[in-house]
């Protein structure tokens, strides 16, 4: 259908389709005469809407509004199977995918491990079609795809940059080779991002326009968004603050070769094991005895469970190491708030996690001596599998707009 002009019926037609469609995602099954009274629209105009989404395959009906005074009213929701995507969280040690509906419920999801000599190419293949077959779907139902990977492909090369940890990945073909072999639109995104992605769709940052968001796990990094849409710089690189020069740490050169840099050092994971050794917390227990320390390597399962175990008795050489790691963090955190002067910094990530309320209180305390504004830090709420719910978000926002397009 030729583009809609301003002002014409059709155009009007469909903005009134899509405001009930994202009506229907927000509130879920709602009644013809729930619909008009949001929208504004007369009830015969309602009608006729909801007529037409149901003829387009994107409304069903959903049951009744029974135990009301008065005649039951026919229900509508968004059709589910009107669309599919897909979500990948590629970490150096597997890659999760999963697959979700139009409205944004996961219903199947699988891992693989990452093996020695594996190919990107046949990671994703595997782990995609293990969670297509379990959703019941062919890899051709899926509208769109989203991968999340540590770094960021250069948009001037196509190679992946800041990401040397991730064996396999830095084919300067691979995105050729991978638009090959699956059969529909494929993005790619920085992990942080989209873990931040999940936030300001589904958790701490819902409702704010400007946001920090900083993460700790197998590496140290931030997503900006500025004016409700992630800034990634111009080689995608903005963000990778593991790389910021900080004081008590020497200065890194070269540190794109080395991949890693003064902030990563100083506040990095890897670290907390010697820290809390240097203070006299116990560290001879297994980390990966701990609830907390989750699907993470050994470096990261000990720091996570360090963090944790202080958390839960702040006091003595517990409270010494938190303190020390926030001072760590709001070394490198106090110079992002300087230049940027987010509303909030959500802190994300299995690390600043188990840290807890305790680690957030006494990292707030730091950052408001060492940063000139005073941002609210707030807890991630996304807390499993944030990277992957912010792949499936993204492939969800373009797949809803195409599909809820109804002037075309």
């Amino acid at each position: 259908m030729p583009a809609a002009t301003p002002g014409t019926p059709s155009l009007l037609r469909a903005m009134n389709d899509r405001a009930a469609l994202d009506l229907l995602l927000t509130h879920g099954p709602l009644s013809r005469t729930r619909i008009g009274h949001l929208t504004g629209l007369s009830k015969p105009t309602a009608s006729q809407l909801l007529a037409r989404l149901e003829a387009a395959g994107l409304v069903v009906a959903t049951g009744t509004d029974g135990g009301r005074p008065g005649p039951s009213a026919q229900l509508y929701a968004i059709n589910p199977r009107a669309a599919y995507v897909g979500g990948l969280d590629v970490t150096p040690g597997r890659v999760l995918a999963a697959v979700a509906d139009l409205t944004g419920t996961v219903i199947a999801s699988h891992e693989v491990p990452y093996t020695e000599g594996a190919g990107a190419l046949d990671q994703v293949t595997e782990a995609l079609g293990g969670a297509v077959k379990a959703a019941g779907l062919h890899r051709s139902d899926l509208h769109r795809v989203v991968i999340g990977t540590p770094g960021a492909f250069d948009p001037q090369t196509g190679r992946l940059r800041y990401a040397s940890h991730l064996p396999g990945w830095h084919s300067p073909t691979l995105l050729d080779d991978l638009a090959a072999a699956l059969p529909m639109p494929v993005e790619y995104e920085n992990d942080v991002n989209l873990a931040a992605v999940a936030e300001q769709r589904l958790g701490a940052a819902r409702g704010h326009e400007d946001f920090v968001l900083l993460w700790n796990e197998e590496g140290l990094g931030a997503a900006l968004v500025f004016g409700g849409r992630l800034h990634r710089g111009w080689t995608g690189g903005a963000g990778e603050v593991g790389f910021l020069p900080v004081p008590g740490r020497p200065l890194v050169r070269q540190v794109t070769r080395a991949n890693s840099g003064g902030y990563q050092e100083l506040a990095g994971v890897e670290g907390l094991p010697r820290l809390a050794a240097e203070l006299g917390v116990e560290t001879a227990a297994c980390p990966q005895d701990h609830p907390d320390a989750g699907p993470h390597g050994p470096e990261v399962a000990a720091g996570v469970a360090l963090l944790a175990r202080a958390a839960a008795a702040p006091e003595g050489a517990h409270l010494r190491f938190l303190q020390a790691y926030a001072t760590a963090l709001a070394t490198g955190l106090a110079s992002l708030v300087a230049v940027l002067d987010p509303e909030i910094v959500v802190l994300a990530g299995a690390a600043i996690g188990a840290g807890g309320e305790p680690l957030r209180e006494l990292l707030e305390a730091e950052l408001a001596e060492l940063a000139p504004s005073r941002p609210r830090l707030v807890p991630g709420e996304v807390l499993q599998r944030p990277v992957l719910h912010g792949a499936l978000e993204s492939a969800l926002a373009t797949t809803r707009d195409e599909v809820f397009d109804t002037s075309r």
